[in-house]
């Protein structure tokens, strides 16, 4: 049944398959093995969630770059294993990635789920040779609400802190569909989270960003109905380019806010050339 699906997805049955199916386990189904090696299942803190993957490049050259991952889900859902398109995309690609898992309302608020989202960098930068990773060259990446986890991380220097990291300890950060500057909140399922209405400014990364932030890659689909991207990869890149933050900003027609990440897959790769982006900016050191 995946298969069928998947060519009904390569013949154009896009919108209705990521509609009426599991769309993450069909774009799944195509990742192929051959490109990393997997270590599944490893703890970075104490709470259950607290679990991630990493995806090693084969023959990958020592100290190779490495990306941590955070999906999204409206930080009420979501788990790591939907997303190994993304660890085979970016391992494909000769770089090191870490998905992770993270607490979620309502078990916790957005303080929690940062704390795990700061432990998980911090772990990963502790351990990482060990995986074939340079510590040295650590990128944060996240879709849609982890969008927001990597951002807060690259800007608002209380989380690494408290993992004993500052954000210039990071290359860059990578944002796709992230929400940014998002009060007042609409969405009534992302209210609770955030205490709204009584939603702290503290909690927003727009708030955050000073001339010292790391270099960033933002990216959202150009008619995204979910995450506004004019207000809020538009308005986060402007802001960053104030400060003399180097920002490179891109729109896409073809994706949506939910395919933009899937762009990542075999599949759906032409939908935009979002993981070769990727690329460019972690590789840029090297060119």
């Amino acid at each position: 049944m995946i298969r069928i699906a998947c060519r009904l997805l390569l013949a154009g049955g896009l919108l209705g398959l990521l509609i009426g199916c599991s769309p993450l386990k069909v774009l799944n189904a195509f990742t192929p093995g051959g490109t990393f090696t997997r270590t599944a299942d490893l703890g970075y803190g104490s709470d259950p969630r607290n679990r991630l993957d990493i995806y090693t490049p084969v023959d990958a050259p020592a100290d190779a770059p490495v990306v941590v991952f955070f999906y999204g889900g409206s930080w009420n859902s979501g788990s790591r294993t939907d997303y190994s398109f993304v660890g085979e995309a970016l391992a494909s690609r000769g770089i090191v990635a870490v998905l992770a898992d993270y607490r979620l309302y309502p078990q916790v608020h957005y303080q929690g789920f940062l704390d795990d989202s700061a432990r998980a960098v911090g772990w990963t930068r502790q351990h990482i040779r060990e995986y074939g990773g340079d510590p040295d060259r650590l990128y944060v990446m996240g879709h849609s609400a982890g969008g927001y986890n990597a951002a807060m991380l690259a800007l608002d220097p209380k989380w690494l802190a408290t993992v004993g990291m500052k954000p210039s300890m990071l290359s860059g950060w990578i944002g796709l569909a992230g929400p940014y500057d998002f009060l007042p909140i609409e969405n009534p399922e992302v209210k609770p989270v955030f205490y709204f209405p009584n939603s702290p400014p503290d909690s927003q990364p727009i708030n955050h960003v000073s001339a010292s932030s790391p270099p960033a890659l933002l990216i959202a689909a150009k008619d995204d109905t979910l995450v506004n991207p004019e207000r809020n990869t538009g308005g986060m890149a402007k802001r960053l380019r104030e400060l003399g933050v180097p920002v490179r900003e891109l729109y896409f027609s073809k994706p949506g806010h939910a395919t933009l990440v899937a762009a990542f897959s075999r599949p759906m790769r032409g939908l935009a050339p979002v993981l070769d982006e990727v690329v460019r900016f972690v590789h840029r050191r090297d060119q």
